[in-house]
């Protein structure tokens, strides 16, 4: 994998599932299940595949990333700590009054936080933004944005879908962190987005589906969707809510739930 391997990946991973732990349980509310179930995409992104630099996070020629689904704030955060763009200590100042890292990404106050998500459906329109500015302006940079499978039950998705094909965004790609489980339970119980990758397919993108949890799959994703000439792709993640958590895999009910001190320990012992 290059110069960044995947053993140094894994152990960044590690980091920012532990982070995001430490954080959600110092707060005492947030949303662990979709941030863990994601940390192997964002990782995977900020230390291997995205050009960005942290001590320029406004630099024109960088790539940008989107968290569509706001809620998993946690994870962005704990990335962006761990990349450079704040020191860590100030993780644990997650959803406190006055703190940058409010329980939802705000880009006029969190360096390296591209747009201001949480209303869900919004962050892959202004993706969609974004890539077709870059093409506009005839830049080279790439656009990814992460989009929660529940998230994906909003119409809005659905235009800004449609949008990126007609306008044959290349420069944009997208994951979608299907983990299987919203707030209210299964997905496929609350409104079945199934089939999802005929459904992008037939909306002009280039589909892929992987393991969430692979980084070999991930990169190698990745590498093909900047192939792809003339139309966006949709990489459609399996993924588990709740990775690496034993107690909160799986499980719906940890989608907004802080563990308490004695759940904090056990998952902290479990990623050590």
């Amino acid at each position: 994998m290059d110069q960044v391997t995947e053993e140094k990946l894994k152990g960044t991973a590690r980091q920012i599932r532990r982070d995001i732990i430490t954080m959600i349980a110092a707060a005492g509310s947030g949303h662990p299940g979709g941030s863990l179930s994601a940390v192997e995409i964002v990782t995977a992104l900020y230390f291997k595949e995205m050009r960005v630099d942290p001590a320029n996070p406004a630099w024109p020629e960088r790539d940008r990333f989107v968290l569509s689904k706001g809620h998993a704030a946690p994870l962005l955060f704990s990335a962006l700590a761990e990349k450079g763009y704040f020191p860590r200590e100030e993780l644990l100042t997650f959803r406190r009054i006055n703190s940058r890292l409010q329980g939802h990404p705000d880009m006029k106050k969190a360096p390296g936080v591209e747009m201001s998500t949480g209303s869900l459906g919004q962050g892959v329109s202004t993706a969609v933004g974004m890539a077709l500015a870059g093409k506009i302006d005839r830049k080279d940079y790439r656009v990814f944005v992460l989009l929660g499978d529940g998230e994906i039950e909003e119409g809005q998705v659905w235009e800004a879908a449609m949008a990126a094909a007609h306008y044959k965004l290349d420069n944009l790609t997208a994951f979608l962190d299907y983990n299987g489980l919203q707030i209210d339970g299964p997905i496929a119980e609350v409104m079945s987005p199934e089939p999802v990758d005929k459904k992008f397919a037939a909306f002009g993108w280039h589909v892929l589906e992987i393991d969430g949890h692979s980084f070999p799959e991930i990169c190698a994703a990745v590498a093909e969707a900047r192939r792809i000439k003339g139309r966006p792709t949709m990489i459609i993640a399996r993924t588990v809510k709740g990775k690496g958590v034993s107690f909160m895999e799986n499980q719906v009910g940890w989608h907004g739930k802080a563990p308490d001190r004695e759940q904090a320990e056990q998952a902290l012992s479990e990623l050590s």
